[in-house]
């Protein structure tokens, strides 16, 4: 094919990703801006709720498999801690995997998630899954063409194997509009606490949204299955995002509140003669963090 057939064709599937990019529902907005103040209020009710879900998951012993996905920026992180931030870590367990080492290059590629699977009892939430195949690794070159269609033809199979085996699975991708990603990384590249953040892979990626867009819809054809679909939520409003997810989540769910038994402290006995020791203690310094005038 000759160079300027290529760019012809590069072009119209740039136009056609476009047109299915505008075809996109967009994300529905309140009425109004929603408070810092009203959201910590509904976000702990929900934290409530996330612990009867966590007592009803340990006392069925039910296995529970969350995955996060979505592009660079689109609140991942932040939505994982809403939901983790009140509950036990033992319970809620987050699985961040990183690049895979030599060893694990030459497994069978699911191999190294498998052993990260929830047991009776737990919630594992994967931020970013398995299905780094479909996205980074095949925009990035990490994995062949030919890697990442067998990925997408054998996934719906294994994940009806987990299904059928009782871990309920529940995956999201959180959707980010180009404007808004744009502001986020920008955002990060100043600010001393997300620094950390942004990597030269972020940057990379950035420049690559339509050949994410279109690994995004292959991955959805290929995995948005009856047995485990894809949920999808709009971003753009972090806040409004992790309280819609975690309203959803609640209900994928069926729990029960259980009895709770009363609680008293007991109490303390009695010192029977001990005395505080005449120790060294090295204290931490109590500094004064008022204002400067």
């Amino acid at each position: 094919m000759s160079a300027a057939k290529e760019a012809k064709k590069a072009k119209k599937a740039e136009k056609e990703a476009r047109r299915a990019a505008a075809a996109q529902p967009a994300a529905p907005e309140g009425a109004t801006k929603l408070s810092g103040k009203d959201y910590e209020r509904e976000l702990a009710k929900l934290h409530v709720e996330l612990v009867k879900l966590q007592q009803w998951v340990v006392h069925k012993k039910l296995r529970v498999c969350i995955v996060f996905e979505g592009r660079d920026g689109a609140g991942k992180g932040g939505t994982i801690k809403a939901i983790t931030e009140r509950v036990s870590p033992r319970i809620f367990r987050v699985v961040a995997l990183p690049a895979p080492t030599e060893r694990e290059r030459s497994q069978m590629y699911i191999q190294r998630y498998i052993p990260h699977l929830p047991a009776g009892g737990e919630i594992v939430i994967f931020d970013r899954s398995w299905y780094n195949r479909a996205g980074v690794e095949r925009v990035m070159g990490f994995c062949t063409e030919q890697q990442a269609d067998r990925f997408l033809a054998m996934t719906p199979a294994v994940e009806r194997a987990m299904t059928e085996s009782g871990i309920i699975l529940i995956k999201y991708w959180l959707e980010v509009s180009e404007k808004e990603q744009t502001r986020r990384l920008e955002a990060r590249i100043n600010d001393g606490r997300k620094t950390w953040k942004l990597s030269p892979m972020d940057l990379e990626s950035y420049s690559r949204w339509y050949d994410y867009s279109r690994a995004r819809d292959a991955m959805f054809k290929a995995s948005d299955t009856p047995w485990a679909p894809w949920f999808v939520v709009h971003s753009d409003d972090k806040k409004r995002a992790r309280l819609n997810t975690i309203t959803h989540l609640l209900k994928q769910i069926p729990y029960e509140d259980l009895p709770k038994q009363k609680i008293e402290l007991p109490k303390r006995q009695k010192p029977h003669g001990y005395q505080e020791a005449n120790y060294p203690f090295k204290f931490v310094p109590e500094l004064d963090w008022r204002p400067s005038a």
